[in-house]
């Protein structure tokens, strides 16, 4: 009888893995709680002006290679269109997160988070985005975006996120 209910089971953990929440929570340095408004993802077009209009429309995330810092082609063309996106929405604020993959120890990930964040805000502020609607931080290696550690997966997780914060 309890065989039985083993295949139900496995499928209701299945769905609840699969399952999301239209907005995604995240920690800041600080330890408090960001909430970044997603509205818009699960059911078609996105809202104008929110973090799913980025997404979709945008891109919200360039990549690095292997311990660099260094935007290429694709990154640059992915933050000129953000700056074009910003510029539309005057009110809105972001943070830009740095991320690492999992090799390296973590002081030394969190510092070169840190640094590639800073290098797309840079880019992003010498496009005319104003320095004061822009913040970084880094989460190193904490925040994967693959679990996985192969270079497919390490590939995934070196990069910068640009997240809107709040609209003024």
């Amino acid at each position: 009888m309890k065989l039985a209910l083993l295949p139900v089971a496995a499928a209701t953990l299945l769905l609840a893995a699969c399952s999301s929440t239209p907005s995604d929570s995240t920690a800041n340095a600080g330890g408090g709680i960001t909430t970044t408004d997603t509205s818009g993802l699960a059911g078609g077009a996105a809202a104008a002006g929110s973090q799913a209009d980025l997404e979709q429309n945008v891109g919200d995330r360039v990549y690095f290679g292997y311990d660099s810092t260094a935007l290429d082609e694709e990154a640059r063309a992915t933050l000129q269109r953000q700056a074009t996106w910003l510029q539309q929405y005057p009110s809105v604020s972001a943070t830009v997160e740095g991320h690492t993959d999992e090799r390296g120890t973590r002081e030394y990930n969190l510092a070169l988070g840190e640094r590639r964040a800073s290098a797309a805000a840079r880019y992003l502020s010498s496009l005319g985005i104003g320095e004061s609607r822009l913040v970084t931080i880094s989460y190193g290696k904490d925040r994967p975006a693959d679990p996985g550690s192969d270079e497919a997966a390490w590939a995934k997780n070196r990069r910068a996120v640009t997240v809107i914060n709040a609209t003024n």
